[in-house]
């Protein structure tokens, strides 16, 4: 991507996952991602780009050791993390933070939203109490929240609101790598862009990279560096953002690309024909 070394290197990456047969002593093998590579330069996002069961939620996990690593290797800072053992150290959480789709699904709705940061804070062992206050209300203020917003519950905000408290969350403890997984799909499309533009924002800031992992093409055009394109499993192409977008290679990306009219002329071009072919029909 650029001579600087990868901040995290996938080479050959597959996840099998053990899956019951039709009967319940039978087990079969199912190769989720099937030797994928791909790298990440600090400072970068990557999207990777697939439909749904393309295997690449299942590559974010394999990165934040969520997912047991089959086959190949993945290397952040240079250390392949099977060296790490079966125990994730929390050296290794707080480098490399995840922001995912439901920001609800990970807050008690019985505790006011600050202390899902100070309890992240504590949890690494920063500061003391007074510290880690202070530290939550700058996190908040960098995401566009105020101190105010520390003191409520998950049902006072609202959707953007809480991705943005996920996003302090997972900020505060300024990690190197963020993978988010599908972070603005479930928000409208105003909202969808105000989080695209922060989390641009955050890593001119930072220098953060993203794993960005989405179904949404024109999200990917937005705040992608460079983007690979998954199909079942396998990495059908993948490239600097603009050369994927101007002349995809392989099919599926073509295909894909078409049926997405905002990220890609022929998209817009072919679904216009197909408009101006139904009237004509109609009118005949």
């Amino acid at each position: 991507m650029n001579d600087t070394k990868p901040l995290l290197d996938v080479r050959d990456l597959r996840v099998d996952y053990d899956v019951a047969g039709a009967a319940s002593w039978r087990r079969r093998t199912l190769t989720v991602v099937k030797g994928i590579s791909f790298s990440i330069a600090p400072g970068e996002t990557y999207g990777l780009v697939g439909e749904s069961g393309s295997g690449k939620s299942t590559t974010g996990r394999a990165v934040l050791r969520l997912a047991d690593v089959s086959g190949g290797s993945v290397r952040f800072r240079g250390r392949d993390l099977a060296e790490m053992g079966r125990r994730t150290p929390l050296s290794y959480r707080r480098q490399v933070q995840a922001v995912y789709q439901d920001p609800v699904a990970s807050l008690n709705p019985r505790h006011h939203v600050g202390r899902a940061v100070t309890e992240t804070l504590e949890r690494h062992s920063v500061g003391d109490r007074r510290e880690r206050y202070r530290k939550a209300v700058e996190s908040f203020e960098q995401v566009g929240l105020t101190e105010a917003h520390l003191g409520r519950f998950p049902a006072e905000m609202s959707g953007g609101q809480l991705q943005r408290v996920a996003i302090a969350r997972a900020l505060v403890l300024d990690p190197r790598l963020v993978v988010c997984d599908e972070a603005v799909s479930a928000l409208d499309l105003s909202t969808q862009s105000q989080i695209i533009n922060l989390l641009m924002d955050l890593q001119a800031a930072r220098g953060v990279s993203y794993l960005f992992i989405t179904h949404d093409l024109g999200v990917v055009r937005h705040i992608s560096h460079h983007v690979g394109v998954l199909r079942h499993g396998e990495l059908v192409e993948q490239g600097r953002t603009r050369d994927l977008f101007a002349a995809p290679q392989h099919e599926y990306t073509r295909s894909l690309l078409a049926a997405s009219p905002a990220s890609h002329p022929a998209g817009r071009e072919q679904r216009r024909a197909e408009r101006l072919a139904r009237r004509q029909d109609t009118a005949a």
